[in-house]
């Protein structure tokens, strides 16, 4: 049985939403293990108690140290200390991260872990790479991104030689700001699948399996993507409700439209990985759902069940070192 530790006071609508994503979650194979307050009404499941919550405006690294016993330092400290098997939490991301590096820890090679995030494209779910873990990054930061993006498609996707294309402001080679230009420049000789430079206005479509940037730009773009979606389909909604022929059409399309909002819900993933690490962490969105809990904790489990951390252990080091290396004058 796969153990997840599930920060019962992480996100905007804690405690009571994550505990029944949790309950929703759990079966024969996954057993959520929820840490919180003493108290807390968990539906049978199990309770370690803690004490304290980091807040969402809180400082990463001071609160870190300030609140070793807080619910979301003390998931995370469990997969550092091998008590469960992961840890999903929709808390404080930074607080995620500086929790994570001081109880868990990077994988030997790995200069900083990334948040792969795993976009619904056209032609099949598309891991972008850094989704907002490293607002700042030199460019050898994002060549062995790429390396644990394509060991990720390739292990959790299933994709052979994914390829591999990084986020810029045109297909162009000469299109970018340094950044760019010099990773790009590290991506062609790095032995991936590069093929070039990919804009934000085709991420739904699936152009490449892994797109590649900074952090800075992929929460960005994400965010983006997100607002839009929502948008988009709000306003979808408005118009069909507006006339009676609306009406109509959207009972014609309904199972098409329903179709199509599940696979861009973001709810439909629930989480996201922190990759780079000893251990294995699922980030979920602040705002997140009791259905976008259950979904992150079943893709937490099945990078357990794919030993995502040992695959990326057994090749990203040996890869990466020596690309990064190359860079460095």
């Amino acid at each position: 049985m796969i153990r997840v530790a599930v920060d019962a006071l992480g996100g905007d609508r804690a405690p009571e939403e994550i505990v029944a994503g949790a309950l929703l979650a759990a079966n024969d194979e996954i057993k959520p293990i929820l840490y919180g307050p003493a108290g807390l009404s968990t539906g049978g499941l199990e309770l370690v108690e803690t004490d304290g919550v980091v807040e969402m405006h809180e400082k990463p690294a001071d609160v870190v140290r300030a609140k070793p016993d807080s619910s979301l330092v003390r998931a995370v400290r469990a997969v550092g200390d091998g008590d469960v098997d992961v840890v999903v939490s929709a808390g404080n991301t930074g607080a995620l991260l500086a929790a994570s590096l001081l109880h868990i820890r990077r994988l030997p090679g790995v200069m900083r872990p990334a948040i792969a995030v795993m976009i619904p494209a056209r032609r099949g779910p598309t891991v972008l790479i850094d989704g907002g873990a490293n607002a700042d990054a030199r460019p050898e930061h994002l060549v062995q991104f790429a390396h644990m993006g394509v060991v990720f498609a390739e292990e959790m996707l299933g994709v052979t030689e994914p390829e591999v294309r990084l986020l810029s402001i045109g297909e162009e080679p000469e299109k970018g700001n340094q950044l760019t230009l010099e990773t790009a420049a590290l991506l062609v000789g790095s032995g991936l699948r590069f093929m070039g430079n990919q804009e934000g206005r085709v991420l739904l479509e699936g152009q490449a399996d892994v797109i590649v940037c900074d952090g800075f730009t992929g929460n960005v773009a994400l965010k983006t993507l997100e607002g839009a979606i929502l948008s988009v389909v709000g306003s979808l909604r408005t118009e069909v409700a507006a006339t009676v022929r609306g009406k109509i059409g959207g009972l014609l399309i309904r199972p098409a439209a329903r179709r199509l909002r599940q696979r861009l819900d973001p709810d439909t993933y629930g989480g996201a990985y922190l990759l780079g690490l000893k251990g294995l962490v699922v980030i979920s969105h602040g705002s997140s759902s009791r259905q976008a809990i259950a979904n992150a904790i079943g893709l937490a489990a099945r990078g357990v069940e794919h030993r995502l951390v040992d695959r990326l252990a057994g090749r990203v080091p040996e890869r990466v070192v020596e690309s990064s290396r190359s860079s460095t004058p």
